[in-house]
């Protein structure tokens, strides 16, 4: 009853739905334009240009789009988009929740904010904790699907995702205040403020978010007396620029997040005290200098990261462990000069970047067995990158080819190249039809090439090399639809293998091969009141190896399935009805197929398929007050994205966006 009644009250508060296009309109002779064509985007080339000049497959969520979703967290708004699949995106606030584009392994996603990577040194894959984001603070987001690393570098195998801050408004002041709470005693309070004073700009924010939570493990045994895992975060995010000249730019900003969460001892195994605090700060400048033909960048960044486990186990959770602690700190510096230049329908783009990781990593824990330390320091864990990379785009009437390299020289197993070639061809701007080709690399992680224990300085890059053909249809504002095939072939795949079972030798080495291979489609309709977006993908992968998946030696080459917790197939649908200019509603379904999970030591386990289906509306009062209700999972289904491990059954969440 009490859902019937939260479900009526979301259609009753529902607001607009059909999100404006976050789009530049160019109208020609009196017609207009398709207007996701002449979108202006930024990833795909490293410089502004329309999204008709560029055979890449790139998606954007716009910020009216992340109006609309209000109340979901970056990971789940990720998860149902084509082609990605986040494990743990329903699963409690501050668990690991992994980004994975086409079947590719956590850490060969690079997430960017404002176009600088950002990574995690001191995790073993060296991703980027999205946890640490806040949709509140994201002007849009752009998906670069695909091998970027002639572009970005490292880590850039499958694809890139591209955080875009929020910018100042053409006010002296204005600002917004964001408050909602939900289910599991969520609360979750924004605000922020930005403006233009002359020849300057600034823009800052801060979001609180708390929860209660619930339990993260799963109580397979109906014991009944699991706790609630609470989250705490912080973030607080800023920047200013001003013109220093009618050339010449200069920004500045930073952002500092922090959050403290409740842990359990592993999959379906309960910890009362265990817990985890993570924290980031980030700090860049740079320089742009704009010409009739061009402009240059200039730009850096430093990135700090800290983990800390502790377990005081009063709860006695572990038989071995009566109390652990662990410390892991990594920081980053990337600096970067680049520039764009135009000879009638060519346009060149060259540059050259410096990255430099290190890590500081301590565990300390007492048991049964006595005290046990290990010490990772710095001084001995880094490493640095120096890449020059350049581009050329060509742009005739209705073909466009871009083409470019990157060599890249690493402190420590030496030099890799690099390549993409990405043509496409526009027919009377309705239908785009493209070929993309490229190479990507993931250099080895500081854990893997310094780690006492399982660290080899060996290493060398795992290299992959990618192929993308497709098409896209416009029909205007009416209908889009995009078809794409996508193959990845990586060698030199690094993976944890046994040496020595009867000694417990264990390291890193590059012994496998994998592929993967799928289709994407996505398509939108328009209609009236009506707005349907869908979108499927197909993904199947294999790895070939002389190890199992569990790093035991086999006695030949072996074939295995690798796309673990990928679902061969995905699917997910939205409808949004626009009632009135006021009133509107939208009711989302996602769908995902059987997933294997791998367990150590055993056969993989099966994760069943399972659909959910989200109820979201709002309410627009005025030009300055907006409501909005969000129901979840509205039938109450049980299902698993990581197997031992919880996500959100049935919830609702309520609350306001003020702007002035």
């Amino acid at each position: 009853m009490k859902k019937s009644i939260l479900a009526v009250a979301a259609i009753i508060i529902s607001s607009r739905l059909l999100a404006q296009q976050d789009s530049i309109i160019v109208e020609t002779d009196g017609i207009f334009k398709n207007p996701e064509l002449t979108r202006v985007v930024v990833t795909a080339t490293r410089y502004p240009l329309k999204q008709s000049e560029t055979g890449k497959v790139l998606t954007v969520i716009t910020r009216e789009q992340l109006d609309r979703q209000a109340g979901l967290s970056v990971m789940s708004i990720l998860n149902r988009q084509p082609g990605i699949s986040v494990n743990g995106a329903s699963n409690n606030p501050g668990t690991v929740q992994t980004l994975n584009i086409r079947g590719a392994a956590a850490g060969n996603a690079l997430v960017l904010i404002d176009g600088i990577p950002v990574n995690d040194p001191s995790v073993i894959y060296n991703y980027f904790d999205l946890n640490l984001l806040a949709v509140d603070q994201i002007e849009r987001i752009e998906i670069l699907k695909g091998g970027q690393s002639t572009l970005y570098g490292s880590d850039a195998v499958a694809g890139i995702i591209n955080i875009i801050t929020r910018k100042a408004g053409s006010k002296k002041i204005s600002g917004f205040l964001n408050s909602q709470a939900g289910s599991y005693g969520m609360l979750r309070n924004s605000a922020g403020i930005n403006g233009t004073l002359q020849s300057s700009k600034y823009q800052l924010q801060i979001t609180d978010q708390r929860a209660k939570g619930f339990s993260s493990a799963y109580d397979s045994g109906s014991i009944g007396h699991f706790d609630r895992d609470d989250y705490n975060q912080q973030t607080i995010s800023g920047n200013w620029q001003t013109q220093l000249s009618k050339k010449l730019s200069l920004k500045a900003g930073g952002q500092y997040s922090r959050y403290e969460t409740g842990l359990d001892a592993g999959a379906f195994h309960d910890d009362k005290d265990f817990s985890a605090t993570s924290r980031n700060a980030q700090v860049m400048t740079g320089l742009a200098y704009t010409f009739p033909k061009g402009a240059l960048n200039l730009n850096y960044q430093y990135n700090s990261m800290e983990r800390v486990y502790t377990d005081d186990s009063t709860d006695k959770s572990s038989a071995y462990a009566f109390y652990s602690k662990g410390s892991f700190k990594g920081n980053s510096h990337f600096a970067e000069l680049y520039g764009n230049y135009t000879i009638k329908n060519v346009r060149l783009l060259a540059g050259a970047d410096l990255r430099k990781h290190a890590t500081t990593q301590d565990y300390f824990s007492f048991g049964i067995f006595g005290p046990y330390s290990s010490h990772l320091d710095d001084s001995l864990a880094h490493m640095q990158q120096v890449s020059g990379f350049a581009s050329v785009l060509f742009k005739a009437k209705s073909f466009s080819m871009e083409a470019g390299g990157r060599l890249n020289h690493h402190s420590v197993y030496g030099d890799n190249f690099t390549y993409t070639f990405n043509p496409s061809y526009l027919i009377q701007q309705r239908v785009k039809l493209f070929v993309n080709l490229y190479s990507a690399y993931k250099t080895p992680t500081l854990y893997q090439l310094f780690d006492a224990y399982s660290g080899n300085k060996d290493l060398k890059p795992e290299e992959s090399n990618i192929a993308e053909a497709g098409a896209e249809y416009y029909h205007g504002r009416a209908f889009h639809t995009r078809l794409v095939w996508f193959s990845r072939n990586t060698k030199h795949a690094i993976q944890y293998i046994t040496i020595d079972p009867f000694n417990f030798i264990s390291h890193y080495e590059n012994i496998n091969s994998q592929k993967s291979n799928g289709l994407e489609w996505d398509a939108s309709l328009k209609a009236g009141k009506w707005n349907i977006e869908t979108n499927y993908t197909y993904t199947t992968g294999k790895l070939r190896t002389n190890y199992d998946p569990s790093g035991n030696k086999l006695a030949s080459d072996t074939s295995f399935n690798n796309l673990y917790r990928i679902p061969k197939h995905a699917f997910n649908i939205s409808v949004q009805w626009q009632a009135n200019p006021k009133l509107g509603l939208e009711m989302a379904s996602h769908t995902v197929s059987d997933r294997l999970e791998l367990v150590y030591g055993e056969a993989p386990k099966v994760l069943q398929a399972y659909t959910t289906i989200d109820l979201r509306g709002q309410y627009k009062l005025n030009a300055h007050w907006r409501f909005f209700v969000n129901v979840e999972n509205l039938t109450n289904t049980e299902y698993f994205d990581i197997l031992g491990y919880n996500s959100r059954r049935f919830n609702a969440a309520a609350g306001f966006l003020l702007n002035f």
